[in-house]
C-alpha cells in the first residue's frame, strides 16, 4: 500500500497527557494560644514494603509496644510541661509587675516602726534605759561596719549576691532539713532569702492601719505567717524588689527594719542598745552577736542570757570564716575575745526608776508615743549601783538562803529629786512590780516624826516633858484603845527626844492626843503623805498605809528645813528631732509646813535615834552624822528605816508581798543595815556635810512645861495650842 504520507503515531504519542500536579496545600496555622493548647500530630512514617520488612519476633513486638508507650507518655508530659511553664511564667510576670507597683519608696521603707521610742538620760547625760521601739537612725550599706554586712550575709543568705530574690536551692535544702528532722516541709527552716525576709518585714507592701481594728501585734503576726499561700505571694514580691532596688538597697532595708530584741529595731539601735556604739564601729565578734539575733531575737538577746548569745555568735563567726569573710587570724581573735555588753546594758539599772518616770509623764508622749522622745532625769547610775550592791550584800550575808522576803530602796536629794530606786529583789527587768512606788504598806513608827513635828511647831521643844504611862482611850464603836510599848514597860516622865529615840508608843499617842489628831494629820499630809490617814488614836503609831517613795519624800521635807517636796525624776522631755523641751521641771519644793527652828530640833531628835536609840545599827563610819527613824508594824509585817545625812535622804522597806510576818526583823535591824550599807557607798569620796540641826550645847533656854489640857479634842484644843505657841514665840 502506498504511503499516504502520514506517519503512524508512536506509542508514546498515544499516551494520555500527565495530569497537572497540584501544589501541596499549606497547613492552616492558628494563633499562638491555639498552637499552645493544640497537641501537634506526628507525621507517620511511610510503611515499608513487604519486601523490605523484616519479620518481627514476639519480643520485638513487645519492645516496640513499650517504646511506643514511652514516647507517648513523654510527648504528653513535655507538651503539658512547656505549656504550663509558659502560662506560669506569664502569671508570674503579671504578679511581679503588680507587686512592683505596690512597693513603697526607699525612704518609706527605712523606718518601719508603728510607735515611737523613749530614751532615758541620767543626771550626767548618759543613757541608762529605753522604752518602745528604738531606732538609732537610718543606715545604709556604706555606713555600717563591713563585718556587720558580712555577718548578716554569711548567716542568713550566702547566695544573696547571686540570686534573683528567690533561691530554689535554698528552699530545696530547707525542705530536706525539715523532713529529715521530722517536721513538715515548710515548718522550721524556710529557706527564705534576705529579699524574702525583707518582704515579710514590709508585710508585702500592706501598711498597718489602726482603723482596721487589728492591733500591731496581730498585724505583725499576720505578716510572719508561714503558710503555703503566703510563701507563694512572697516570690513575686521578692522578685519585684530585686527589680526595683539594688542588692545594697535591699540589704539596707533589712539592716534598718530587722527586730533584734530588747525593743531595738534595726542594727544601729541594737548596736547602741547592747554595746553603746555605732553600727559603723562594731568589731567582728560584736557583728556576729548582732547577726546571730536574727534567728530568734528575744531568745538570743544578750541582755537576757549573755552566754547563750556568745555561743550563737561563735557559730556565726565560723560561718564567716568558712565563707572567706574572716581570715584565720581575725577568726581566732574574735573567738578568743567574745562580745560583751556595755555597762548600761549589763547592769539593767534604772528600770524601776524609768517605769516610775513613765507613769508620771503624759502617756501620749511616753507609753503611746509615735515620736522618738528623749527624757532627761535626775537618775544617778553610781548611786543606783550602790543601793543594789548594798541590798545584795545584806541578803547574801544576813538573810537565810531561800528567803522570799522583799525589800525596796529610794534615794533622793532634799529637794525631792530621786537619784536611785530599787523596786525589789531580782527586779531588773522593765515592767515588774515596783515595791518602792506601788506597794501600799503600813508605816509603823516611821510615821512618828510627823507627830513630833506638829508638836514642835505648836511650841513644844526637843526637851519638853511628856508622860509615858498606860493609856485607856475610848474609841466610839471600837471599845478602849490602850497602846503598849515594844518592851511592855513604861518610863514615866521623859523628854520628847528620848521618847522619839526609844520609839515609845504610849508617850507618842499621848502627845498626839494632846495636840490633836487633826493637827497631826494635817502636818503629815502637808509633808506629802497623801494616802488615807487613820481617824483614831492609832494614827500616831503609823497604822495608815503609804508608799516608800512618798515616805522618803516626806522625810526630805524635814531635812530641807520644813518645806514640803514632791518626789520627782523628770527634768525635761523633748523630741529627738527637736531638742526644745516640751516639759521641764527644776525642783520639787513646795510650801513651808513647819518653822525652820522646829525642823532643826526634829533633825536633832532624829539624830539621837541613830546615836542612842532604836536606829543604832544605822550609824555611819568616819563620824559622818546621820538621822532617821525606825518603823515596825504589828506582827512585824513591815520593817522600815528612813533617814538622811546632810546630802541625801534614803528610805528602806522590808517585808513579804503576801504580808507574812518577818521573823526576828524590826526596822532597827536589817532595814537599818541595808540603809547603812547603801549610804556608805553613796557617800564614798564625798566630804562630810553637817546635819541642819540645833546645837544643844548653846541652847540654854529653859524648856517650857506644857500643862495638861482636859478640854474635849477638837477646835477648842487647836485654838488653845495655837495661842500658846504664838505666846511662846513672842515671849522668846
Amino acid at each position: 500500500m502506498a504511503n499516504s504520507g502520514k506517519r503512524r503515531p508512536l506509542v508514546a504519542d498515544r499516551r494520555p497527557p500527565a495530569p497537572k500536579r497540584k501544589k501541596p496545600a499549606k497547613a492552616k496555622r492558628g494563633g499562638f494560644f491555639r498552637r499552645l493548647f493544640t497537641f501537634s500530630k506526628r507525621t507517620k512514617a511511610p510503611k515499608r514494603s513487604a519486601r523490605t520488612q523484616k519479620p518481627r519476633t514476639f519480643m520485638g513486638r513487645i519492645k516496640m509496644l513499650f517504646t511506643g508507650l514511652l514516647r507517648l507518655v513523654w510527648r504528653l508530659i513535655w507538651g503539658i510541661t512547656w505549656r504550663v511553664s509558659v502560662i506560669g511564667a506569664l502569671i508570674l510576670a503579671c504578679a511581679v509587675a503588680i507587686s512592683y507597683q505596690s512597693i513603697p519608696t526607699m525612704a518609706e521603707l527605712k523606718d518601719g516602726r508603728h510607735r515611737g521610742s523613749v530614751t532615758f538620760y541620767d543626771r550626767n547625760n548618759a543613757v541608762y534605759a529605753w522604752r518602745g521601739d528604738q531606732f538609732g537612725g537610718p543606715v545604709s550599706f556604706a555606713t555600717v561596719s563591713p563585718h556587720l554586712v558580712n555577718a548578716v550575709v554569711a548567716t542568713e543568705d550566702r547566695r544573696f549576691y547571686h540570686h534573683f530574690g528567690v533561691s530554689p536551692r535554698g528552699i530545696a535544702s530547707a525542705i530536706r532539713i525539715n523532713l529529715r528532722e521530722g517536721r513538715g516541709p515548710l515548718s522550721g527552716n524556710g529557706g527564705s532569702t534576705i529579699t524574702q525576709q525583707v518582704s515579710k518585714l514590709v508585710c508585702l507592701g500592706d501598711p498597718y492601719l489602726p482603723s482596721s481594728g487589728m492591733t500591731e501585734a496581730e498585724y505583725e503576726a499576720q505578716c510572719r505567717v508561714g503558710s503555703v499561700w503566703r510563701k507563694l505571694k512572697e516570690v513575686p514580691f521578692a522578685m519585684a524588689m530585686e527589680w526595683k532596688f539594688t542588692k545594697e538597697e535591699i540589704l539596707a532595708i533589712y539592716l534598718n527594719r530587722a527586730y533584734l530584741g530588747a525593743g531595738a529595731r534595726g542594727f544601729e539601735a541594737a548596736s547602741q542598745r547592747y554595746f553603746n556604739k555605732s553600727a559603723m564601729e562594731v568589731r567582728p565578734a560584736e557583728a556576729a552577736m548582732l547577726a546571730g539575733l536574727l534567728v530568734a531575737p528575744s531568745y538570743y538577746a544578750p541582755t537576757r542570757n549573755l552566754e547563750r548569745a556568745q555561743r550563737r555568735a561563735r557559730t556565726v563567726l565560723r560561718l564567716m570564716h568558712e565563707q572567706g569573710y574572716l581570715s584565720s587570724a581575725q577568726y581566732a581573735q574574735a573567738q578568743a575575745n567574745p562580745a560583751t555588753l556595755s555597762t548600761a546594758a549589763r547592769d539593767q539599772s534604772g528600770n524601776a526608776f524609768a517605769d516610775w518616770v513613765m507613769s508620771k509623764a503624759p502617756s501620749f508622749l511616753t507609753r503611746d508615743t509615735t515620736e522618738d522622745v528623749v527624757l532627761r532625769t535626775t537618775f544617778d547610775q553610781r548611786i543606783q549601783q550602790a543601793a543594789e550592791d548594798a541590798l545584795e550584800l545584806v541578803f547574801e550575808t544576813k538573810v537565810r538562803e531561800g528567803s522570799n522576803a522583799q525589800a525596796a530602796i529610794v534615794v533622793m536629794s532634799a529637794d525631792g529629786a530621786v537619784r536611785a530606786m530599787v523596786g525589789g529583789r531580782n527586779t531588773l527587768r522593765a515592767g515588774q512590780f515596783n515595791r518602792a512606788t506601788q506597794a501600799m504598806r503600813q508605816t509603823g513608827s516611821a510615821f512618828k516624826p510627823f507627830v513630833y513635828a506638829a508638836a514642835l511647831d505648836l511650841g513644844y521643844r526637843y526637851d519638853s516633858t511628856i508622860t509615858d504611862a498606860p493609856l485607856a482611850i475610848k474609841v466610839p464603836g471600837s471599845g478602849t484603845y490602850s497602846p503598849a510599848n515594844y518592851t511592855n514597860e513604861f518610863f514615866g516622865d521623859v523628854d520628847l527626844t528620848f521618847a522619839l529615840a526609844q520609839s515609845l508608843n504610849a508617850a507618842t499617842v499621848a502627845l498626839s492626843e494632846d495636840i490633836g489628831r487633826d493637827v497631826v494629820r494635817t502636818v503629815a499630809e502637808q509633808f506629802g503623805i497623801n494616802s488615807d490617814l487613820a481617824q483614831g488614836p492609832a494614827l500616831a503609831l503609823g497604822v495608815s498605809e503609804s508608799t516608800l517613795v512618798e515616805m522618803t519624800g516626806a522625810y526630805a521635807g524635814i531635812l530641807n528645813g520644813g518645806t514640803s517636796v514632791t518626789p520627782y525624776g523628770l527634768l525635761s522631755l523633748s523630741l529627738r528631732a527637736d531638742p526644745t523641751p516640751l516639759i521641764g521641771q527644776e525642783g520639787g519644793l513646795g510650801e513651808r509646813v513647819i518653822q525652820e527652828r522646829s525642823a532643826r530640833q526634829l533633825v536633832y531628835m532624829m539624830h539621837q535615834v541613830v546615836q542612842t536609840g532604836s536606829g543604832g545599827r544605822a550609824q555611819l563610819p568616819d563620824g559622818r552624822p546621820a538621822a532617821g527613824k525606825t518603823g515596825t508594824t504589828q506582827a512585824a509585817r513591815d520593817a522600815w528605816f528612813i533617814g538622811f545625812t546632810g546630802d541625801y535622804v534614803t528610805g528602806v522597806w522590808m517585808g513579804y508581798d503576801d504580808n507574812t510576818p518577818l521573823s526576828g526583823v524590826t526596822g532597827g535591824g536589817l532595814p537599818a543595815e541595808i540603809w547603812r550599807e547603801t549610804m556608805v557607798r553613796v557617800h564614798d569620796g564625798l566630804p562630810i556635810s553637817p546635819l541642819p540641826m540645833i546645837d544643844v550645847t548653846t541652847d540654854r533656854r529653859p524648856a517650857p512645861q506644857p500643862q495638861p489640857y482636859s478640854a474635849p479634842q477638837g477646835q477648842d484644843r487647836l485654838e488653845r495650842f495655837l495661842l500658846d505657841a504664838l505666846g511662846a514665840i513672842l515671849g522668846n
